[in-house]
């Protein structure tokens, strides 16, 4: 995104807490999540139960070699930093293997707070955006309150009501959404919102400012589409082919959704996303 289409002074940053940070967690998704077996997971595992590939240490036994082992999922995941969260705030430092009696409530409250930490990263986003600026008060207001309850002890979490609280941060950023892609230079903007555009042919097309929103975009070829201001959020990129694309300044994009989707050293994202190992050069 062009800086003047940037809040003053920000860049979309202040994530640092958002990112994964494995070597502070417990392993929590290699135990508190279901994995069933199909091209993204080589086995079926029950929540609670530790994926086989699990050390001692909480460390992944084969975590260099998770996509050729048959678990590519696994390296598209993203706990948004909600991981350490769990172990080292919420439960103290206290690990499900050492003390056994957290394990169960350690495992439910470690899905909560994804979803608690995946907004903050979608609302420190919104906040850093320009062309909202009239909504920044409120976004900043619903910021702070999501950060309070990511800070809530292990047994408030059973009366959380989640969905609700997701819900009313959707439609706040659908508001942004709105505001922004208003900007973008395209003449039509046309609403792909939930479409099925599995497989669909839409190389090199212009999607600046498109309503992409919980789209299914599976298997798409996106090589050298202009997605520049589109609205992604919740949109399905498994397999999609953005060699070659234009994603920088693509709003509420994921590092989860990058990781599942194949790129090449073509492809333009937003400076808080990475490149995927696994992208061709």
């Amino acid at each position: 995104m062009p800086e003047n289409d940037r809040a003053p002074g920000t860049d979309g940053g202040g994530r640092t807490a958002l990112r994964a940070d494995c070597g502070n967690c417990f392993g929590l998704c290699c135990v508190a999540l279901t994995l069933t077996r199909s091209a993204d997971f080589a086995i079926n595992k029950d929540a609670g139960k530790p994926c086989r590939n699990l050390q001692d240490d909480f460390r992944c036994g084969i975590h260099t070699r998770l996509r050729t082992e048959g678990f590519a999922g696994c390296t598209v995941y993203d706990c948004f930093g909600a991981g350490q969260k769990v172990s080292g705030e919420t439960f103290g430092g206290r690990d499900w293997r050492t003390a056994p009696e957290t394990a169960r409530q350690m495992f439910q409250v470690f899905p909560l707070m994804r979803q608690l930490h995946e907004l903050l990263w979608y609302l420190t986003e919104a906040a850093s955006l320009a062309p909202a600026r009239s909504l920044h008060g409120e976004i900043r207001r619903s910021l702070e309150a999501t950060e309070r309850l990511t800070r809530l002890d292990a047994d408030a979490f059973a009366d959380l009501d989640v969905v609700a609280h997701r819900d009313g941060v959707a439609a706040l950023l659908a508001r942004t959404s709105e505001l922004v892609r208003a900007t973008a230079p395209r003449k039509k903007k046309r609403s792909h919102r939930g479409a099925d555009l599995i497989a669909a042919r839409l190389g090199g097309a212009d999607l600046r400012g498109a309503d992409l929103r919980g789209a299914y975009l599976i298997a798409a070829d996106l090589a050298g589409a202009d997605l520049r201001l589109a609205d992604l959020i919740g949109a399905d990129f498994r397999d999609a082919d953005l060699s070659g694309a234009d994603l920088t300044g693509a709003l509420f994009l994921t590092q989860s959704q990058v990781n599942a989707a194949k790129g090449n050293g073509a492809t333009r994202l937003s400076p808080s996303l990475s490149r995927p190992a696994h992208w061709s050069e």
